[in-house]
């Protein structure tokens, strides 16, 4: 996953400033409660997050709501210990000794925690989704931009310096609502608003709404107006995705306003004010969770280094990055957490590179995070999940050595069939066995065995 606000891992989760992809994480925005709907005294509601993808094709800081701080998600049945234990030796098998043991058991300490087994997976979709059904029909007559200004209150102002102190921009994002005459200045713009996307794209986890942008510029504008308040703050062209998470979608609200005010003729304001006390715990109500998606090659790395036309890499890069953010959107759901980890790179890589070609390839994986030279290639992806404070030069060594292990282990699970097929519920049993196995897991020599004992039960 990704850092600064996060994300995720786009790349998870790409491009300029550092030549990586980042994808997962969380990023606050409009952190500053906001005032209930127009009209109403109603408590403040909580203000939008991005999960920003990470490492990968964000930058966005993680702060993952982290459930599985506590827990050491066991690689099989094992307690806690055994499952160190069995690191321990992975990582001796490597080359570590003394310290770096230790600093390595501390880095890589698996954060999932095991997911509700009662949860039927595939998941259905979110609340909110239907709403965006119902918006990308909309956008289908009308344009996607045109039907976003009336849903993201964020585009109806530009990107400048002062936006997000304006009182006018934070009656639209408090309370939702706009501006007179409907926007400032003409609202956010875009360089190819024609060329922007609207798709409900299938996960295991549910659909997700996805936006997809024609150029790297318009890509920028979107995350800072979503994300940054509307402020020219830079947006580093290692992020190549975000997922924004928590959003507070005003057109919701007023849906739901409008359906309680038909229910309730002449309840008047203060009838609404009590009823929107009340809706306010109930964040699924009226909160939204969607994908930023830009163009570019995924992890900054040039189509001739895989031997593809820049035109076949541009589509593969795409579908990659947009897999890999649908990756970190399911642990965020099924395991309530997703982090700037080298774990996670690994499933949403893998993820990504199983949709887009139909195997997951070590050899391209390693070249993502610049590991394919004994080294690591300088600015590669790796070195964003080197830890806080960062690994030393030995554990990096050991670590470079763990991750290739690994990566080879999950090709070879991966040709061998025993990830099993494509459809939504099979990949979902594989991302929850990929989840709980450790990464020394996987690259130790009963990597196979391990993977089958950490399969869930078919569904009957």
């Amino acid at each position: 996953m990704t850092p600064t606000p996060t994300s995720g891992n786009g790349d998870g989760t790409g491009a300029a400033v550092d030549p990586v992809d980042r994808p997962g994480g969380f990023v606050s925005v409009d952190t500053i409660a906001s005032a209930g709907p127009a009209g109403s005294a109603a408590p403040p509601v909580p203000g939008n997050s991005a999960d920003s993808t990470a490492p990968v094709d964000s930058a966005v800081s993680a702060v993952s709501a982290d459930s599985a701080d506590s827990a050491d998600s066991a690689d099989s049945a094992d307690s806690a210990d055994s499952v160190d234990a069995l690191r321990a030796e992975v990582l001796r098998a490597h080359g570590a000794a003394g310290d770096v043991v230790a600093e390595l058991l501390a880095y890589g300490r698996n954060r999932f925690s095991a997911p509700d087994t009662a949860a039927a997976l595939p998941l259905a979709d979110e609340p909110f989704v239907a709403a965006w059904d119902g918006y990308a029909a909309d956008a289908e007559r009308e344009g996607v931009l045109p039907v976003l200004r009336r849903v993201l209150m964020q585009l109806a102002f530009p990107v400048a310096e002062g936006t997000g102190a304006r009182a006018d921009y934070q009656a639209a994002t408090r309370r939702g609502e706009l501006p007179e005459g409907g926007s400032v200045n003409g609202g956010l713009a875009l360089l190819r608003p024609d060329g922007l996307r609207l798709l409900l794209h299938p996960t295991p986890a549910g659909r997700i709404p996805v936006l997809v942008t024609a150029c790297r510029e318009d890509f920028a504008a979107l995350v800072q107006a979503l994300t940054r308040r509307n402020e020219p703050d830079a947006v580093p062209a290692s992020m190549g995705a975000v997922i924004v998470g928590g959003y507070n979608n005003w057109a919701r609200v007023r849906a739901l306003r409008s359906a309680w005010e038909s229910a309730n003729p002449g309840a008047g304001a203060e009838g609404w004010a009590a009823e929107w006390r009340g809706i306010v715990p109930r964040k699924a109500l009226y909160q939204d969770r969607f994908i930023l998606l830009s163009d570019g090659d995924y992890s900054a790395v040039p189509a001739a280094d895989l031997e593809l036309s820049a035109a076949e890499w541009t589509g593969l890069s795409l579908r990659i990055r947009l897999e890999h953010e649908c990756c970190h959107y399911f642990t965020r759901r099924v395991f309530g957490s997703m982090h700037n980890s080298l774990h996670d790179e690994l499933m949403a890589d893998y993820s990504g590179l199983r949709a887009a070609t139909g195997r997951f390839r070590a050899d391209w994986f390693l070249r993502f995070l610049g590991l394919d030279v004994p080294e690591g290639r300088p600015g590669g992806r790796l070195e964003n999940y080197l830890g806080d404070p960062p690994l030393g030069p030995s554990a990096r060594a050991v670590l470079r050595s763990v991750l290739a292990a690994a990566a080879r282990n999950l090709e070879a699970l991966d040709r061998s069939g025993a990830t099993g097929g494509d459809t939504p519920g099979e990949r979902a049993r594989t991302l929850v066995a990929l989840a709980t196995l450790s990464v020394e897991a996987l690259a130790s020599d009963a990597s196979a065995a391990r993977f089958a004992a950490a399969l869930p039960p078919e569904p009957a």
